[in-house]
């Protein structure tokens, strides 16, 4: 899958970095050992960190100056890395989904990053185009109906979008049935390094979805 950054976005968020995987995926329930890894890992920012600090994380800090400089208010239109830290931190806990969708999750909140998980056979065409999305634009959001994307960060296919920091779409979203996965890990500042964050997915990914076929590209604005 190619992936090119649109000259609005490289404007807005000139230190962006995309990491892109993708990989041959079994997807099962989530087991006790990676919810495990969730609970340890809620519990140990739990641990260190206030509500007030989340916004400042790095990583999250960067993704909301982008959606500022591209025209949203990320306070109406939180990050999903933003949103899963608050859920924790309220004490409100997170869904336990499936191991591909947990995994994703786990990876989000030890790092920061607002992370896109695609059905990659899904997908229409063999290039995604990270623009800004339209007044009006139609996007129907994973659980949550159609969300207003005018001014956010929107990965598009030929069909339209199907990806933003916020939210994901419908209709390229993971499910029990997906059997080849991209991942599009959204560094508008840096956290957690680079190579840290690949072997962190590629691990969980390799433990927990039998990830072979794995390939990893690295798009800079």
């Amino acid at each position: 899958m190619n992936i090119i950054i649109e000259d609005v976005v490289r404007q807005a968020a000139p230190g962006l970095k995309v990491i892109a995987i993708e990989a041959d995926v079994v997807n099962t329930e989530t087991s006790d050992e990676l919810w495990g890894l969730m609970t340890r890992a809620a519990d140990d920012m739990a641990a260190v960190m206030e509500l007030a600090d989340i916004n400042k994380r790095p990583a999250i800090r960067a993704t909301r100056e982008a959606y500022k400089a591209l025209g949203k208010e990320p306070n109406r239109y939180r990050p999903s890395a933003e949103a899963l830290c608050r859920r924790i931190l309220k004490g409100m806990g997170l869904y336990r989904i499936d191991a591909l969708v947990d995994l994703i999750n786990l990876v989000s909140v030890q790092s920061g990053y607002s992370i896109g998980g695609f059905d990659a056979d899904k997908i229409e065409g063999d290039c995604l185009a990270l623009g800004v999305g339209r007044e009006g634009e139609p996007f129907d959001a994973i659980g949550r109906g159609q969300l207003n994307i005018a001014g956010m960060p929107v990965y598009r296919d030929a069909m339209g979008g199907i990806g933003t920091p916020t939210s994901d779409n419908e209709r390229t979203k993971l499910t029990s049935a997906t059997r080849r996965l991209l991942m599009c890990v959204n560094m508008y500042g840096e956290e957690m390094p680079v190579a840290d964050t690949v072997s962190l997915i590629t691990g969980l990914i390799e433990r927990f979805v039998s990830a072979t076929n794995i390939t990893i590209k690295y798009i800079s604005a």
